[in-house]
């Protein structure tokens, strides 16, 4: 029995009449009666009870009109769950993400744009650091990636750059150098700190640029305890262990002990946040998202310039 055979009872069954039913469907009265008699041959019961002026259901057809109703609806769901997935309105999106990342407002408000743009997408953020954000993404664990670190591309992956953003200094509250509220600091004025480091090993991006500045500015950092992740060198500058160079976002991160000061001067360090993906992905949800990230960025620059 196909699809259109069960329409064809449906009609029947609303109308309570042949002639009228044919003519909702489109087609002659002696044929639609030819396969509602088949319709009835093929189950072997009897679906209508003829009557003078008209059909009407026997029990056997209120049960079956049910039960097509509910194979016709299944069948529309089906269809249209299919055509939504090939538009990328529909599927899982894994996203990975930096320990930083969500502190930079342009991670929130894209993930939200997704959200209230692909509602039936199941999206899921997980956060690594680098390295291992690389590997999901080269093991098809994960479909895209924020990522602090600055490289060439890898094979088989895109990196696409983003935000750039300045880079600020944490340091302890009693420091001297937080004493005056609100004044930038040189990096020559850190020359004599010690600078307490993060992810070195797994997530290297942030130390290289600001060891690059800090050579650019004259001297080479003295560098302190590792910490593997930023909240971590947070936590050893409010013990009073040094000073940390982060992202100008993570001042977000309101931490007891800890001022953040900006620094001033052309070697000023920058963290740039990027999104790597897989070359060719061939999913149209992970498309729709790195199109949606792309716009995103273009608009988060043309508000940051009209701020400044």
């Amino acid at each position: 029995m196909e699809l259109r055979h069960l329409r064809y009872f449906i009609a029947v069954a609303e109308e309570g009449h042949i002639t009228r039913a044919a003519e909702r469907l489109g087609m002659q009265q002696p044929p639609l009666s030819q396969r509602i008699k088949a319709i009835e041959r093929e189950l072997d019961v009897q679906l209508f009870r003829r009557k003078a002026r008209g059909v009407e259901l026997t029990e056997a057809g209120r049960v079956f009109l049910d039960h097509a109703r509910a194979m016709l609806a299944q069948n529309e769901r089906a269809i249209e769950s299919t055509r939504r997935t090939a538009r990328g309105e529909q599927g899982r999106l894994c996203v990975g993400v930096t320990p930083t990342g969500p502190f930079h407002p342009f991670v929130p408000r894209v993930v939200r744009a997704f959200r209230e743009a692909f509602p039936l997408v199941s999206l899921t953020l997980e956060e690594c650091l680098s390295p291992e954000l690389l590997k999901r993404l080269r093991n098809e664990q994960m479909d895209a990636a924020f990522l602090r670190t600055p490289m060439a591309e890898p094979e088989h992956l895109v990196i696409a750059p983003l935000i750039e953003e300045p880079m600020v200094v944490a340091l302890p509250n009693a420091h001297v150098l937080a004493q005056n509220d609100g004044a930038a600091l040189s990096l020559k004025d850190l020359a004599g700190e010690t600078f307490i480091v993060y992810a070195r090993q797994h997530g290297p991006g942030l130390f290289d640029a600001t060891t690059a500045a800090c050579l650019k500015a004259g001297f080479s950092p003295r560098l302190g305890q590792e910490a593997p992740r930023i909240t971590s060198a947070l936590s050893l500058v409010a013990a009073g262990l040094g000073i940390s160079v982060v992202p100008a976002s993570m001042q977000r991160m309101a931490m007891d002990g800890v001022a953040y000061r900006r620094l001033k001067g052309a070697a000023q360090p920058k963290a740039v946040l990027t999104l790597a993906s897989r070359r060719g992905d061939p999913s149209a949800v992970v498309r729709n998202f790195l199109s949606l990230v792309r716009r995103t960025a273009k608009n988060f620059h043309a508000d940051s310039e009209k701020a400044a």
